[in-house]
């Protein structure tokens, strides 16, 4: 019996040294992968700093859709009529094959959405609000003797 053991532990060992293989493995890359790394890790050391006029993306937020159809201009008419009525709120174009999209504010929270939703509804009779990444609201940089 022992005889047996021996020789399958013996017939196993063979077999895994027999199938172990050694090597030496070779990196080639670009030189300017490591430039890119080290630009990248310049621009995440860097404090960031606001640029007034310029949308900041932030987290997810709602947005209330106005319209949605297949012809351009009909899309840039009800662009425009909104943008008469709402002239503070921002609009967004957005375009999946084969319709465009008209997408309206930057809002933190649903009911915020859902208060604008009750407000268009008389113009704008096919309302829906989505959940995708808004812009930051714009910072006011004008500052008074006060708040110095």
């Amino acid at each position: 019996m022992m005889k047996i053991f021996y020789t399958i532990i013996f017939s196993l060992f063979l077999f895994k040294t027999s199938f172990a293989q050694k090597g030496e493995v070779t990196v080639i890359k670009d030189p300017l992968i490591d430039s890119l790394i080290a630009k990248r890790l310049e621009v995440y050391k860097t404090p960031g700093e606001v640029k007034t006029g310029k949308p900041i993306v932030s987290a997810y937020g709602y947005r209330v859709q106005i319209f949605y159809g297949s012809d351009r201009r009909e899309v840039f008419n009800e662009q425009a009529r909104f943008k008469g009525l709402y002239p503070k709120l921002n609009t967004y174009l957005i375009y999946k094959e084969p319709n465009y999209y008209v997408r309206v504010g930057d809002f933190r929270t649903r009911l915020e959405a859902q208060r604008l939703i009750n407000e268009l509804r008389p113009n704008f009779p096919t309302l829906f609000i989505f959940r995708e990444k808004i812009n930051a609201p714009n910072l006011d940089t004008n500052t008074t003797d006060d708040q110095k």
